[in-house]
């Protein structure tokens, strides 16, 4: 089969050649894909509002040779109470970049998918950021297998576990204490 369906959320882009973009999109049945977006840095682009990051949408996609190739996109969500407070979008690029890092590409995890959907939507609505992010973090590595909740009572610094799995700095990190403090 070389055309596809599938609903996810837009959790990172870059733009490609003069007129396309690559967009990473974590779904409910494919996990995380790369995605090329062709055509959409045009100003007659009517797919580029339904692909801006953190936006939940419906993708049809055809099978190219190396990735996917974006055909329609209709939006289900795009998260606009998460978009009016920085606050709330170091939040959510902070949750993208794990999901990025720590999921690996083409292994459907419905579970994430769901936690990524719920987490969007409490911070949207003034949820507590600091308890959403810390909770998303645990429940993340939970489903992951990096962390067993249930043997350890105890707050951990999720920070310093993350970055021990990708062997790097978080980039968002910073920029989510400085807003949550």
């Amino acid at each position: 089969m070389r055309t596809f369906k599938t609903e996810g959320i837009v959790i990172k882009r870059f733009n490609f050649s003069e007129a396309d973009r690559i967009i990473t999109v974590f779904t409910k049945r494919q996990g995380k894909i790369k995605v090329k977006a062709s055509g959409v840095r045009r100003i007659t682009s009517r797919r580029s509002p339904h692909i801006e990051l953190l936006n939940y949408s419906i993708f049809n996609l055809y099978q190219g040779k190396n990735m996917p190739i974006l055909t329609e996109v209709e939006s289900i969500n795009n998260f606009s109470g998460l978009k009016k407070d920085l606050k709330k979008i170091a939040a959510a690029f902070h949750i993208c970049e794990l999901i990025d890092g720590l999921c690996a590409e083409n292994q459907e995890n419905e579970a994430i998918f769901d936690l990524l959907i719920q987490t969007f939507s409490k911070i949207s609505k003034n949820y507590n950021l600091r308890e959403a992010v810390y909770a998303f973090e645990i429940e993340l590595l939970s489903l992951l297998g990096f962390h067993t909740p249930s043997l350890s009572k105890i707050k951990i610094n999720t920070q310093d576990l993350i970055e021990g799995i990708l062997e790097r700095k978080l980039k968002t990190r910073q920029i989510l204490l400085q807003f949550t403090s």
